[in-house]
Order: structure tokens, then sequence, then C-alpha cells
């Protein structure tokens, strides 16, 4: 049994009177590919954000590798191993995709040996990707499937333990989708932990080992791909009665 990476415990977040996540606990497993799903307005993204460290919890305790991280800001929880791509990338649009990748290969992978190539470690996580041919280009020049490949490579710089993908496929094509799926296998055969929030079902399906469900800020199920889609609470918080 793979040590336990990461612990949520309990957690609560409230913005108001408005309640975005109940006394929600999972624990993901070192090298797991674990999937988080729910219908729009879940908390998916509210949960991963206090994982992440952009937002406070109101309650419960986030342990990562054993640690208590709870009130860690989120660059020294970067600095720790956590990393997470975000649903619409972000990159620096007057640089090319090899500066976009500099960026944080110089400033978030802290455990960087004195005097490392950072050009030439930017240049192999974009081959590892498929994006070396575009490394002189600006990234406004990227297609969608491009620019979630860059946004992928950015949080891939921060060499991080645990990764954190949140939504990468949305709005891509299926065979686009069977590329990113690709990428995110081959990290987590590397040894990266993945968590995949993701509304195209058929990819976190095809790529998570277990999956938590959220509804309306409460997990109501946790178990495997199989499991989940014959799981009738998930069914109701997807399709009404």
């Amino acid at each position: 049994m793979a040590a336990m990476l990461l612990e949520v415990q309990h957690v609560t977040k409230r913005f108001g009177g408005f309640h975005a996540l109940t006394d929600v606990s999972l624990q993901v497993r070192q090298g797991e590919r674990f999937g988080l799903i729910g219908p729009n307005g879940s908390g998916k993204t509210t949960l991963i954000n206090c994982i992440s460290g952009a937002l406070r919890t109101d309650g419960g305790r986030i342990r990562f590798q054993g640690t208590d991280i709870t009130t860690l800001p989120a660059y020294q929880r970067t600095r720790l191993g956590i990393a997470r791509s975000f649903q619409i990338p972000k990159p620096f649009t007057s640089m090319t995709v090899l500066e976009n990748l500099c960026i944080p290969l110089i400033y978030a992978a802290s455990a960087r040996a004195r005097g490392a190539d950072v050009t030439a470690e930017a240049m192999q996580i974009l081959r590892h990707i498929g994006l070396e041919a575009k490394a002189d280009i600006r990234a406004t020049r990227l297609s969608l499937i491009e620019l979630r490949k860059l946004e992928l490579a950015r949080a891939m710089a921060a060499r991080p333990q645990l990764l954190i993908s949140d939504e990468a496929m949305a709005g891509l094509s299926s065979s686009e989708v069977d590329e990113l799926l690709v990428i995110l296998l081959r990290l987590n055969e590397t040894g990266t932990t993945v968590i995949m929030i993701e509304h195209i079902m058929r990819a976190v399906m095809r790529f998570s080992e277990r999956i938590v469900v959220l509804d309306a800020g409460e997990k109501i199920a946790e178990g495997t791909p199989d499991a989940i889609l014959h799981n009738k609470e998930v069914e109701r918080a997807y399709l009404g009665e």
C-alpha cells in the first residue's frame, strides 16, 4: 500500500452565510490517479483552492506528507510539492513559450541545484508535452490545446509531487482530450500523483483509479470508476430525481 500523500480532514469553507464546503474529508495516496467530480457549483474548485492555498479554510485540517499545511500560504505549498493548472490559461503574453516555462523553473522549483541549466530543463519539459517546436513563438500565437499544454508544462516546472489538473480538457475535441490524457498518464508513470477535476466523464473515468464526488459542498460518494458509474446518489446529483 502506497504512503498517504494528501489528507483533507473535515474541511469547511464559507462565503458569508453560504457553505461552499461542509465537513469534506478525503485521502490521496502517493502515485495515485485521483478523480474529483461533481455538478457545477458542487465545491470542486473551492476544495482545490483550499488544498493549494488560494483560500483559507474555515474549519478542518489539510496535511501533505504528514505535515499540517492548513495555514501555509500558496507559495510555500508549491515549494513543498503541490502544483496546479488552471482551466483558463493565463500565460505571460509578451513572452515566448520557452520564457513562460523558465519563470516557474526559476522561482517555484526551489530544490534546483545552483547553476542548473534552466533553458535545457525547460526544453526537456516542452519535448515531453509536444511543444518543443513552439518554443520560440509568443504564447499569444498558441491554439487552445497548445495553451492547455503550456499550462500543464508550467505546473510541471515546479517539480510537483502532487499535480492538480483543473478542467484542463474543457472545450477540447475528442482527439485533443486523448492527447492530454496521454500526457497526464505519462506524468503519473514517472511518479507524480495527479488529481484530475473534470466534467468530461470519459476522460476522468479512463484516467482515475479512485474518484470522489461532491454535490452542494458535501462528499456524496467515493470509489472506483465502475462503482461511481453505478452509484444512485451520483446519478441523482447529475440528473435529478
